[in-house]
């Protein structure tokens, strides 16, 4: 329960970021779109993500091991995050400050 509540208050934190990033890195034409589609994709992830731990529960018979399926979704995410940090439009984000 405690992991669950951490790891939704966190997931909640870090939206406004990546809207941020959307409006500032992203081509003006395209913005409404390009939000529209990364909050979609988000609450698409949050339900697959609610729907998956109990069948992995289930299929594991424990919740011991169940969160470690979510691993994969910071590691992207951090892995997207550096490499976005080394491209040209990444100075158009926060003013250019890293």
């Amino acid at each position: 329960m405690v992991v669950g509540l951490i790891w939704g208050a966190t997931v909640v934190a870090d939206s406004a970021q990546f809207s941020t990033i959307v409006t500032e890195a992203g081509d003006p034409r395209l913005v409404g779109t390009a939000l529209t589609v990364q909050l979609g994709s988000g609450y698409a992830l949050t339900v697959l993500a609610i729907w998956l731990l109990p069948a992995v529960e289930h299929w594991l018979g424990s919740w011991q091991w169940v969160f470690l399926v979510l691993v994969p979704g910071p590691v992207i995410g951090a892995i997207a995050m550096a490499m976005l940090r080394r491209l040209p439009e990444a100075t158009q984000i926060a003013h250019g400050r890293r």
